[in-house]
Parts: C-alpha cells; sequence; structure tokens
C-alpha cells in the first residue's frame, strides 16, 4: 500500500473513530485530542501495517492503547500535593471531618513514616499507583523484593494497629 493510499484509508475512517473515541472517553474534546493522538500514531507507524490485514482494527487497536495507556499515566501521575493533609483526607475517607478520623490518618502517617526506609519508599509508591515493575525498576530492585517489601510493610503496620 503506497503511502497516498494509507493516508486516503485513513481519512475515510475519520467518522466511525471518532465515534469510537467518544465511546471510550465519554466527551467530545477528549475524543478529538483520541482521534489526532491515533491518527498521529498510524502515521508515524505506517511502516508497520501489513497490507494484507484488517485495516481498520489496526486503527482501532491503536486508539484502544493510546486511551489505556493516557488513563493509567494519569492516574500514576496523579498530584496527591494539590491538596492539603486535610483536604486529601477528606476526599478519601468517609466522616474525615470527624476528630477520630482526622487523628487516626495522623496516627497511621505516623506509622508509615516510622517504617525503615527498605520497606517504606517501595510501600508508599505502590500506595501512590505505581505498578511492582515501575517500583522495582526505579529502586533497582527484582520484582520479587518490591512485592515481598511491600507485604513486610503492610504487615509491620498491621501488627502496629493491633
Amino acid at each position: 500500500m503506497t503511502e497516498i493510499e494509507f493516508q486516503y484509508k485513513l481519512i475515510s475512517l475519520q467518522t466511525p473513530m471518532m465515534r469510537f473515541a467518544y465511546s471510550l472517553t465519554s466527551d467530545d474534546e477528549d475524543a478529538k485530542d483520541l482521534l489526532q493522538e491515533t491518527f498521529l500514531k498510524a502515521l508515524k507507524y505506517c511502516d508497520k501495517f501489513v497490507s494484507e490485514s484488517n485495516f481498520k482494527a489496526w486503527i482501532c487497536t491503536i486508539m484502544k492503547n493510546t486511551f489505556l495507556n493516557n488513563y493509567h499515566r494519569s492516574v500514576r501521575h496523579y498530584n496527591y500535593c494539590e491538596y492539603s493533609k486535610s483536604e486529601l483526607y477528606r476526599y478519601e475517607a468517609p466522616g474525615a471531618d470527624d476528630p477520630n478520623s482526622i487523628y487516626f490518618s495522623n496516627e497511621l502517617e505516623q506509622m508509615i513514616n516510622s517504617l525503615n526506609d527498605e520497606i517504606r519508599v517501595p510501600f508508599i509508591m505502590h500506595q501512590q499507583g505505581y505498578k511492582y515493575k515501575e517500583i522495582a525498576d526505579s529502586l533497582s530492585l527484582n520484582i520479587g523484593t518490591v512485592k515481598s517489601r511491600i507485604f513486610d510493610a503492610r504487615m509491620k503496620l498491621k501488627r502496629q494497629l493491633n
């Protein structure tokens, strides 16, 4: 398939792909952004397309994977520093205005901070949404070691709470 044929096929899919993007995002602007990002990736990797395969399915796969990657990236990079600690607890825990709840949250935070750095850092990263592999890569550890340290942190916190 020539580059011109590729571009023509891509443009002919704009309407159905826009509908698919909207079904993923449920927002017009986000759907337009997703469509644009998908088309850019398709043009960038047009040499990877096998001409005997289903073109629309290939484009749909690019769009779905782009959407999922963007979603996971936004979850992973959620900025907790945007709120004060009391606001963060208010959003996370029901009844956070209750003095007992605030006290317990502060106590739990102190317990986590009292953990040994070796187990505290992987535990906090895991709580922030990082995957085991990402934690292992950033700390230069084996995945098994990361899982073990997170488990150890949980057990120590559980013993302190009992």
